[in-house]
């Protein structure tokens, strides 16, 4: 399997929800409806950073060999990360449709990251044929 497009997709995926989580925090918690709890918007400002940083980590690693002795821990922190998330999403997602969308995202992901996981790298004759 072709990593570059599951690491490239996840890095943009992952950068641009950090983006909106750190600079729309106060908008995104009344969007989900937690606008009610006091620090929201700084919890919303921390996770934001995580994907943020997550997804920096996907963004250079896309043109390693993913699933490799120094792949291997990239494979499966997002297989975790993925896996969990989409986990959560589908048991809060009576809430919203948007919910429910982005636990399909995440869930896609996590079958994605597992694959590339649980399988032997590709070499690199591999990669470029």
């Amino acid at each position: 399997m072709k990593t570059h497009l599951v690491m490239t997709a996840s890095a943009l995926l992952l950068i641009a929800a950090g983006i909106v989580c750190a600079f729309l925090p106060k908008e995104l918690a009344a969007m989900l409806g937690s606008d009610t709890i006091a620090g929201s918007a700084v919890i919303i400002q921390i996770v934001g950073a995580l994907y943020f940083a997550f997804g920096m980590v996907n963004w250079t690693a896309r043109e390693a060999l993913i699933g490799g002795v120094y792949g291997r821990p990239v494979a499966i922190g997002n297989l975790t990360h993925f896996t969990v998330g989409g986990l959560a999403l589908i048991k809060s997602s009576a809430l919203s449709p948007l919910l429910l969308a982005a636990a399909g995202i995440y869930l896609l992901f996590a079958v994605l990251f597992g694959i590339i996981f649980f399988r032997h790298p590709a070499t690199n004759a591999e990669r470029q044929s």
